[in-house]
């Protein structure tokens, strides 16, 4: 841990006010943030909702982030949730001013979390070797396109393309028709995880440390922790490279079903509403299809099996949505329910809101923006006795410039004379 908060009884980066929140189980580590957009701010969100001190750095404009998607009162409504407990700190990266400060807060931080195009940190005289000079047990995560390595490693890789290099767009939408986009940034809300993941594997190691480390109570070596976000995408693609190295197969898109597995689909109701059915477990195809009033399909040895009702999708499907088509979404949820069968609806935001489950679950956790309460989404996972927490949402631009810089040992006057040159 950094020896500036493993003394503190407050939760890393908690406002005064703020004690009486879960510590969390990574209280005590620093983390600094020079990520921009989506993939490395999610990641440290995840790392500060944990307990773990998070310092963004942003140019002195600001993360674009602040700005996109639903605005209220000029600032992203998104942001509050992305940016929750991280202290904001200004610092213009392309003026050495800036960059040196940089290096000062990462000499006394645990992790890096960055998200630039590979060679950017290294042109900034930032690079993990670099800053392991003054830091060497600093873990260094690198979230981009493609990698740090390799002949792509160089090009500007959003969400969008890595999605479909990595293989996701591929099989999403219906056959012969455009690959479909889920109306999000998966590629870049997958590499954060992915990066969030390494960083926790990383310093589980470095804590072990070799032997004479580990009996001096001393911090192991840090490492990188190299994310590209084609590669998350590509580490959710389940069988396809074994099914074609090993059969020659090429997974495509399946429309509302999945390859290989029935039944499992989409049906519409007679109210125009959607109910999702997972039938494709032995004993419970044979419960959903008595629900269905189709009691003979669920003896027939033609579906006996789900190789055997793969051959027959068709006629299955098509039997189902003839049932589905004669009852409201609620009616067919509760035949499905007496039956045992999974099955759920498709909900919207507002849907979701108003469900008690999520409420139950604590699944949304509310914060003051602007005078006004905001729901934000709570985290997950959940943690028995460590638990995560929003302390504060996310904050305003530059907001703990002076706190943060002024631990470094920069007095006022010197605060002042960097914000007048727009180093802050």
């Amino acid at each position: 841990m950094s020896e500036r908060t493993e003394s503190s009884d407050a939760p890393a980066g908690a406002e005064p006010d703020d004690r009486s929140a879960p510590r969390g189980p990574l209280a005590g580590f620093r983390v600094v943030e020079l990520g921009q957009l989506l993939a490395g701010p999610f990641c440290s969100t995840l790392l500060a909702y944990y307990g773990a001190e998070v310092i963004k750095v942003e140019p002195p404009g600001g993360d674009p982030i602040r700005s996109w998607r639903v605005l209220k009162d000029g600032e992203s409504l998104w942001w509050a949730s992305l940016g929750r407990n991280k202290k904001s700190v200004t610092l213009d990266l392309r003026q050495e001013r800036g960059r040196e400060l940089a290096r000062r807060l990462i000499a006394g931080s645990d992790v890096l979390v960055e998200n630039f195009r590979p060679g950017t940190l290294e042109k900034w005289g930032l690079g993990p070797d670099e800053l392991r000079r003054d830091n060497p047990s600093l873990i260094v995560a690198r979230i981009s396109g493609y990698g740090q390595t390799g002949p792509m490693a160089r090009r500007p890789g959003y969400a969008s393309v890595c999605e479909g290099f990595g293989g996701l767009r591929y099989v999403n939408g219906h056959p012969g028709e455009a690959p479909v986009r889920a109306n999000l940034s998966l590629g870049d809300s997958l590499a954060g995880l992915h990066a969030a993941f390494g960083v926790l594997l990383a310093l589980i190691e470095r804590g072990r440390g070799d032997g004479d480390v580990a009996r001096a109570g001393e911090r192991g070596r840090g490492q990188d922790v190299d994310v590209g976000i084609f590669e998350a995408v590509y580490n959710l693609m389940e069988a396809v490279v074994p099914e074609y190295s090993g059969a020659g197969v090429v997974r495509e898109p399946s429309g509302t079903t999945i390859t290989g597995i029935v039944p499992t689909n989409t049906y519409r109701c007679s109210d125009g509403r959607f109910v999702i059915i997972g039938g494709n477990g032995e004993s419970i195809f044979q419960r959903l299809m008595r629900a269905a009033g189709r009691p003979e399909m669920a003896e027939d040895p033609r579906f006996a099996g789900n190789a055997n009702r793969v051959l027959h999708e068709e006629e299955i499907d098509r039997a189902l949505a003839e049932w589905t088509a004669t009852l409201t979404l609620d009616q067919a949820l509760a035949a499905l329910a007496e039956a045992e069968v999974p099955s759920g609806p498709i909900y919207s935001v507002r849907e979701m809101m108003e469900d008690p489950q999520y409420r139950a679950r604590g699944l949304f956790e509310p914060v003051e923006v602007g005078g006004e309460r905001l729901e934000i989404p709570a985290i997950v996972p959940r943690l028995g006795r460590t638990p995560g927490a929003t302390r504060w949402p996310g904050p305003k631009l530059g907001e703990h410039t002076r706190e943060v810089l002024g631990e470094l040992g920069i007095d006022a006057a010197a605060l002042g004379e960097l914000e007048r040159a727009g180093v802050i």
